[in-house]
């Protein structure tokens, strides 16, 4: 990928990147993927991670450049002084509209890598808002108040409205376009219907930070393709 069409803003102590869907925000245990922060090393040499974003969400990331504004973002990271904006596609319609959801989050005793509501496990807070309501499928802000893996994705699924096409938490179905309209018909060229969206529909929207001098930054990265896609398709059917 050409780092430079992802990024949003960066000057001498940090970089904020619009990561796509798909790529390791920085390199698994094995080390045998490319990540995210693998193309920024290759970049600029030295680069230190401030927090992550899940492999299949895409949106607004940041990492900083030297060891002194590592600490500094990190510390606002970890005292909950950052604003961290997400949209989602989520399955169904929601009952209510906005609400909180605090419940704790643990890693999974047997399962490597997904998490679970424990008791013992570390509270976590999510607010939540329905932007639009498409029946089958709803468009929802959310901001998260702790920075727990898997935070939305878990949340979600407990109230009972999985993010889309999430293969941990949720149906791992694709969003088709048939299953939304009555009438569909396929191509005559196309042998299978292609998905609207095959991919975890989670996408971090906005970032409100402060840097060490105290100046405010608000970031916000654009939609991509796919997810603009579905909702035009979505809008478009439910205005009819």
């Amino acid at each position: 990928m050409k780092i430079s069409d992802s990024v949003i803003y960066e000057n001498d102590d940090f970089v904020v990147i619009n990561k796509p869907s798909g790529l390791l925000s920085v390199p698994d245990r094995e080390g045998k993927e490319v990540s995210l922060k693998t193309i920024l090393i290759e970049k600029y040499g030295s680069i230190f991670t401030v927090h992550r974003l899940d492999r299949d969400t895409s949106g607004i990331i940041i990492f900083a450049k030297n060891e002194a504004t590592h600490k500094h973002l990190s510390q606002q990271f970890e005292e909950r002084k950052t604003e961290k904006i997400y949209c989602g596609l989520v399955l169904g319609s929601l009952s209510d509209k906005k609400g909180t959801i605090e419940l704790p989050i643990a890693e999974h005793p047997v399962k490597k890598g997904t998490m679970v509501i424990h008791r013992n496990g570390k509270m976590s807070v999510t607010d939540y808002e329905v932007l639009e309501d498409f029946r089958s499928y709803s468009w929802v802000q959310f901001q998260i108040h702790t920075g727990r893996t898997h935070q939305i994705r878990l949340h979600m699924k407990e109230i009972g409205h999985p993010i889309a096409c999430d293969e941990l938490y949720g149906d791992n179905k694709p969003v088709l376009l048939s299953s939304l309209k009555k009438k569909f018909k396929l191509s005559k060229d196309a042998e299978e219907e292609r998905p609207l969206l095959n991919r975890l529909a989670l996408h971090a929207l906005r970032l409100k930070l402060k840097d060490a001098d105290g100046k405010e930054y608000n970031w916000e990265a654009a939609l991509p393709k796919d997810l603009k896609a579905v909702l035009q398709q979505l809008r478009k059917i439910n205005s009819k």
